[in-house]
């Protein structure tokens, strides 16, 4: 993941760069989908004759399908350190899985924006055990079946300021925060002992971010987005780390309604402690992204030189 964001943050500042020594892109410096008889007359139009591109307001809303990887692990504050778990080799978590996804941006100039997103899964499974697993206050032995749980639901909100703005390219940075909802658990089956027991672990991490973000008018109707982000940082009793990515390609259906194909990827590692119990949670998730996009408002005035 550090490869990919080096390697975003380079491209960005290329860029940057070569849009600034140039002016504008020109039409033999783009892609080869705009090297047309047409390409002058796309590099020239004005802004608002993509209905879909630089409006005041988008609302994006629909699928992912995220392959996790997750490995956790539940102690109590009097020394027992838990087992380290992978949820899906030792509980039989499925590592493919589905959600909704919705995100809300708003333009408020030129070079800012400020933007919303949500994210949710929730995973299940039955196993019997194949190891002892220590797990908050009690031990689960061998040959035990067990029901277990991991819901998650993510916020984020991030602000965006543009340092290159321009009618086909923008490209800047982002500060925000990813804010994690957590509930662990796992259960003892009534009938697999003389006491049905259990335990959960849940908790909200809070955790800010800093990255890079680009978009790009590739012809009349496609546009790309990227951004990636990293931090890590110790607030109170939570020490956390994430770093994230998104990549995605869109094509205007008709006028302010669009489609987008994208791929995501997330990974968080967080250390908290709670009133009787400390966790760790290490989890990663990517996947494709299916996305309908409505834009709003009026179009945002860019300048061209």
């Amino acid at each position: 993941m550090k490869k990919l964001f080096s390697l975003l943050i380079i491209f960005l500042f290329w860029f940057s760069a070569h849009a600034q020594n140039t002016g504008e892109i020109s039409a033999e410096t783009t892609l080869p989908v705009l090297q047309n008889s047409n390409s002058d007359e796309f590099q020239n139009s004005d802004p608002e004759d993509l209905p879909w591109h630089g409006r005041r307001f988008k609302v994006t809303a629909g699928a992912f399908f995220p392959v996790n990887n997750t490995q956790i692990q539940v102690g109590t504050n009097n020394g027992n350190r838990g087992t380290e778990i992978d949820l899906e080799d030792d509980l039989g978590f499925s590592k493919s899985s589905s959600s909704f996804m919705g995100t809300f941006e708003w333009r408020i100039s030129r070079r800012s924006r400020l933007g919303f997103e949500f994210f949710a899964l929730n995973r299940s499974s039955t196993k019997t055990l194949e190891r002892q697993i220590d797990f908050g206050e009690h031990t689960y032995n061998i040959n035990t079946r067990v029901t277990a749980l991991f819901d998650v639901q993510i916020a984020r909100i991030a602000y965006g300021y543009a340092f290159l703005s321009k009618p086909k390219y923008e490209a800047g940075l982002l500060i925000g925060a990813h804010v994690l909802f957590a509930d662990l658990g796992m259960r003892v089956d009534a009938n697999q002992a003389v006491l049905e027991y259990n335990d959960s672990f849940n908790f909200t991490a809070p955790l800010p971010d800093i990255g890079i973000w680009g978009e790009f008018v590739l012809a009349k109707r496609f546009g790309l987005y990227v951004n990636a982000n990293y931090l890590a940082v110790q607030i109170d009793n939570i020490d956390g780390r994430i770093v994230s990515y998104n990549l995605a390609l869109s094509y205007n259906v008709h006028k302010n309604f669009s489609l987008t194909a994208g791929y995501t990827g997330l990974n968080f590692k967080v250390d908290t402690v709670r009133e009787r119990l400390n966790g760790y949670l290490k989890w990663g998730y990517n996947g494709p992204t299916i996305t309908a996009v409505y834009a709003f408002g009026n179009h945002v005035k860019f300048y061209k030189h």
